[in-house]
Formats: C-alpha cells, sequence, structure tokens
C-alpha cells in the first residue's frame, strides 16, 4: 500500500462498495416501510414535534426545513432507488467527483433520518451505517486507485467496533469472565433466529469456546489489522468469521453484516481474487491533486474527533454506542456488556367484550419477528430490522424503556390503525377495532430437546403477571403525551 494510493485493494474497495450499496438499499426500505407508524404525521414519536424541540445544530436533518410524511417517503425511496443503481455500478461510470456525488446523497440522506429518528434509530448499528457511508464518498470509482489514507481510516473504524465491543463485554457482566454467558444469550438475546435453539443447546464446553473466540477476535485481532500484510488480511478473515457466526446464532439487523463490510477492503486482492475473479484495470489513473488534498483534510478531521472515542475506549465508565459529533462522523460501539438470564415478553392482547368479566375472550397480537406464539419457529428477519419487535424487548426489561411509546401504541390498536398494524404479523380484529387492549409478562424459555420432540413447541411461557392493565381508547387517548 502506497501513501497515498493503493491499487492492490482495487477488489476489496470495490466489493466493499457493492455490499455497501447493499446494506443502504436495506436500510432506505426500512425506512420507507415503518416511518409512518413510527415516525410519521400520526405516528408514535412524530418527527415535526422533535424538530420542534432539537434544533438543527444538535440534530442536523433535511427535515428541519420542512416535513410530510410525502416528503419522507420521497426521501427514503430516493435512498433506495440510488443505493441500487451504486450497486449496479453507477459511480464507476463517472469521473471522480461525481462518483463523490453519487455517495454523498444517499449518506445525507440516511443522517437526515437517523438524526430525527429517536428511541426507533436509536441502535448502534445506526450511526455505523452512518460513519461508513461517510467513509465511502472519498473512495473513490474504479477507475482511480484507492486511497490508501481511507482504507486505514476503515480499518481504525472496524478496530473500534471490535475492540469497543470486547472491552465492554470484559469490563461488564461477570458470565463474560467465568465463560459463562453464552449459557444464557442464544436465548435471551433481542430477536433469535431459526438457528438459536440450536445454539441454546450446544454443550456448556463448546459455550465456553464461543465466549473464548469471542474474546480473542474482540480484544486480540482488531490489533493486528494494523499489522503489515499477511497479518492484517488474516485479522480481517477472523472478524468476517465471528461476524458470520454471529448472523447464524440471532437478528442483529445489519450490524453484523456492515461489520463484514468494513473488514472487507483490510483483505488485499490476492486473497479476494480468489473468491471474486475479477482483475484491475491495466492502468488505474492517479488520483488528481485536489482529490489528494480532500482526503487529507478528511483524514485529519476524523484524527481529531477520535480524541473522544479513543479516550471512551480506555475509560473504566466507558460509553456504548455514542456519537460525539452530530454528523455521527466518528463514533463508539459496544454490545451486549450485561446479559440477561431470564427472557421475559410481553404479549399484547384485545378483546371485542364492551364490559369486562373474567369469561371474556381475549386475542393475542402477533409481531413479525419476536416471540409470541410458542409453537413458532423463530425467524430470520436480519439484516431487515423490525424496529418495534427490537422495541418491545426493550420494553419487557424495563417499563422506563417504553415510556414514550407503549401507550400511544396501545391507541393504535384500539383504533385498528392501519399504518401500525402492518409492523404487526397478525392482527386478530381485522373487521372491528378491539373494546380492550392489555399487555402481560411472560417468562419464556427455549423447550428441550425432549419437549420439542413431544409438543413440537420451541419455547415454554409463564405467566408472570400484568404489564399494562386493560384500558379503552379514551382512557388510553388521556395518557397519550
Amino acid at each position: 500500500m502506497g501513501w497515498f494510493s493503493a491499487p492492490d485493494y482495487w477488489l476489496s474497495r470495490l466489493v466493499f462498495l457493492r455490499a455497501l450499496a447493499v446494506i443502504y438499499v436495506i436500510a432506505f426500505l426500512v425506512a420507507a416501510n415503518q416511518f409512518r407508524p413510527l415516525l410519521g404525521e400520526r405516528g408514535i414519536l412524530p418527527i415535526p414535534r422533535f424538530v420542534r424541540a432539537v434544533p438543527f445544530r444538535r440534530s442536523p436533518s433535511l427535515f428541519h426545513f420542512h416535513y410530510s410524511d410525502r416528503f419522507f417517503a420521497t426521501v427514503a425511496w430516493t435512498g433506495v432507488a440510488l443505493s441500487t443503481a451504486l450497486l449496479a455500478g453507477a459511480a464507476d461510470t463517472t469521473p471522480l467527483w461525481g462518483s463523490m456525488l453519487l455517495w454523498l446523497v444517499p449518506w445525507a440522506l440516511y443522517l437526515s433520518i437517523v438524526n430525527v429518528g429517536q428511541i426507533w434509530y436509536g441502535f448502534g448499528w445506526e450511526t455505523l451505517l452512518v460513519e461508513t457511508g461517510f467513509l465511502a464518498i472519498f473512495l473513490g470509482p474504479s477507475h482511480v486507485a484507492p486511497p490508501a489514507l481511507v482504507l486505514w481510516l476503515l480499518r481504525w473504524l472496524v478496530f473500534r467496533v471490535e475492540f469497543g465491543a470486547g472491552l465492554i463485554k470484559i469490563r461488564g457482566d461477570r458470565c463474560w469472565r467465568d465463560l459463562t454467558c453464552l449459557r444464557y444469550h442464544h436465548e435471551t438475546q433481542p430477536l433469535p433466529g431459526p438457528l438459536s435453539w440450536r445454539f441454546h443447546h450446544l454443550p456448556m464446553a463448546l459455550h465456553k469456546i464461543e465466549v473464548l473466540a469471542n474474546h480473542f477476535a474482540q480484544l486480540v485481532v482488531p490489533v493486528l489489522l494494523f499489522a503489515p500484510q499477511p497479518v492484517a488480511r488474516w485479522a480481517a478473515v477472523v472478524v468476517i468469521v465471528t461476524q458470520s457466526w454471529l448472523v447464524l446464532s440471532g437478528n442483529f439487523a445489519w450490524l453484523n453484516v456492515v461489520t463484514i463490510t468494513i473488514a472487507i477492503p483490510a483483505l488485499g486482492d490476492s486473497l479476494l481474487h480468489n473468491v471474486v475473479p475479477l482483475s484491475a484495470p491495466t492502468s488505474l489513473a492517479h488520483p488528481p491533486v485536489w482529490d489528494e488534498v480532500v482526503v487529507i483534510t478528511v483524514a485529519a478531521v476524523i484524527a481529531v474527533l477520535s480524541v473522544q472515542p479513543a479516550r471512551n475506549l480506555v475509560s473504566r465508565r466507558q460509553r456504548m454506542n455514542a456519537s460525539f459529533d452530530p454528523l455521527r462522523l466518528v463514533n463508539t460501539y459496544g454490545a451486549f456488556g450485561s446479559i440477561t438470564r431470564v427472557r421475559h415478553e410481553i404479549v399484547l392482547e384485545g378483546t371485542a367484550d364492551v364490559a369486562l368479566t373474567p369469561q371474556s375472550v381475549w386475542h393475542e397480537y402477533e409481531f413479525k419477528g419476536k416471540p409470541g406464539d410458542p409453537t413458532r419457529r423463530p425467524p430470520q428477519v436480519a439484516p431487515y430490522h423490525l424496529r418495534l419487535d427490537w422495541l418491545m424487548w426493550f420494553a419487557a426489561l424495563s417499563p422506563a424503556y417504553a415510556e414514550d411509546w407503549f401507550v400511544p401504541l396501545v391507541l393504535r390498536l384500539l383504533e385498528n390503525d392501519a399504518a401500525t398494524l402492518k409492523l404487526l404479523r397478525k392482527n386478530p380484529f381485522p373487521d372491528d377495532p378491539p373494546a380492550f387492549v392489555r399487555a402481560r409478562l411472560f417468562e419464556y424459555r427455549f423447550t428441550s430437546r425432549e419437549d420439542r420432540r413431544a409438543t413440537g413447541a420451541w419455547w415454554h411461557r409463564t405467566l408472570v403477571g400484568e404489564y399494562l392493565r386493560p384500558v379503552q381508547r379514551r382512557v388510553a387517548s388521556t395518557q397519550v403525551p
């Protein structure tokens, strides 16, 4: 890798940018499909109310200048279209400045969404996508040699993702140190996947090996990303393999996929060529002077903005998934510093009975991803992101996580709000809205192998108690902020 251009990373850049374009497509699709009930003008946490309360300088977004549901839909579907064009190679058919512009637009659009997304966009993979998308702007099209400085910045990014996650674990829950966390995690993670039941039933010795492998991959391997090749290449391979293991074991939206993506540039073309048999053009243009100036300036800005995240890494009070600047250019990352031992789930139910009696019949609302019906196999939803399902997991941990949005959600169920019901898998009241809605808390645990064979169920569930007493529409309305 030269001091500025890195022609030996041409294929790595190509694969990285195509993979990032796929993630952008998914992210904008999620935004387009879910914004109306969550953030729209009649949404649970409306964007217009947010932009009135939070100034532009604190949360820069296009929606500070104008908001309507139609405008948001236009932004989201423009992001889908442009990301699809980037996937097809549109940026490689333009001059260098045109390629930068084509990657700048989806970054600005998605930043605008994240910065007004409130709790629905309060996940680490949102800022990770924004930070990755910003660096992609400066990688250049396929007819120009990749800039080495940006490739180093991508290594710094994957280092922070992995090392931050490793430190938050080793400093956090004791089970990460005694190697027992994965005895619980596969069962209690936010959205288990189709293989999570099987991962949970691995022998305890293998669970300990999983934890040891995680510590190695997140506390040792990230340092090796800065070593000369081929060491950095094999460090990236370890990152990709361990993140792929996480893809198999659960549903974490695009967190694992984008981490794999930012590790790809460290592979170098000599290894990647064995998987993707494409060759670089015989002569790659050297970046013009103005581009060198831009890239050096960006690298300097990233270096300055990295001071606080670097301090956070070594701090005993390490913050997880935090941003230190409103453009989210350099962030901190981490996940599962503490592990839940018991899985609780909120089950929402409605009844058509206008007068409640012990004989009232309650019907359960089913969600697309989160556990509900014990006989339903946990589905594969990642890299798609079910925002409501994820927040329901947090709400089950503590009502404090649901103060702003849970009662408004119940109100919309009492109204049979069409947009909200699209977030669910099944509405038990397709014709008329329910008279009452309630929420109950259950403990869920995976069935044993014997129970699974005998009953076909994936889960046992036991009632813990009432989460929200039965409410009517007029009562819920008085509680909406």
